[in-house]
């Protein structure tokens, strides 16, 4: 009977130690859990290859010449805006009216963007090429920019007849500047911007190069301001 009692008493024992040995097993289990997530979380990311933080400006800048072109702001501005523009093209007098206009008023006229135009007529525009041409009669003349925004107010009229009113109408010397025109004195200087434009990747216009990143189209006016912005901030 002693003997039965001293089994049951060490299996006793036996079942007790077996239980404290499996709670103390889960607490360590348990304090070990978030340690081993750590190092499995670290050993990944030790694994996948560091990626820089990608800059807000990621496409080419290209290096775009400016020539002898009309020229709008202060000539140290620290960001220049060249455009390739068709005075036919409504894009461009829809871009002209609702975003450079507003450019210049915000960062034109105090000095921190200049303002470089270049002609690209396109083909299917039957006066493009020859108003591009009387506008650079009037840069001739020094009044580039009166003439092109003149041109863009009357877009749906032009011809011989409104370039010869236009220039008239903001003061040019009559003579001169119908020589000029019939003479064609600047329908080659029209087409190298032209030629150049094709030859740096325009297709179509307006397209602007803001310190050389490009912007195609009738952009909205924000969008030619997130650029500068960042061109001004060091981006």
């Amino acid at each position: 009977m002693a003997e039965n009692f001293d089994w049951h008493k060490e299996k006793f024992k036996k079942r007790v130690w077996q239980g404290i040995s499996v709670f103390l097993f889960l607490i360590i289990f348990l304090l070990l859990i978030p340690h081993t997530e750590h190092l499995m979380k670290r050993q990944k990311e030790e694994q996948i290859p560091q990626v820089p933080q990608p800059t807000k400006f990621l496409g080419a800048r290209y290096d775009i010449e400016e020539d002898d072109d009309a020229i709008m702001g202060d000539k140290n501005a620290p960001v220049t805006i060249i455009s390739f523009e068709d005075y036919q093209c409504p894009f461009c007098k829809r871009a002209f009216e609702q975003s450079v206009l507003q450019v210049k008023k915000d960062y034109i006229d105090d000095g921190r963007v200049r303002y470089i135009f270049r002609d690209f007529p396109l083909g299917f525009h039957p006066e493009a090429q020859f108003a591009a041409e009387a506008s650079e009669c009037a840069h001739e003349q020094g009044k580039f920019w009166e003439y092109h925004d003149a041109l863009y107010e009357n877009q749906q009229s032009l011809g011989s007849a409104l370039y010869i009113q236009l220039a008239q109408q903001i003061g040019l010397d009559d003579d001169k500047f119908k020589t000029c025109i019939d003479t064609r004195k600047y329908s080659q200087e029209v087409k190298d911007d032209f030629s150049y434009g094709s030859k740096v990747g325009v297709t179509g216009t307006p397209t602007f190069f803001i310190n050389g990143i490009k912007l195609v189209g009738a952009q909205p006016y924000q969008s030619f301001k997130q650029i500068i912005d960042d061109e001004l901030t060091g981006g």
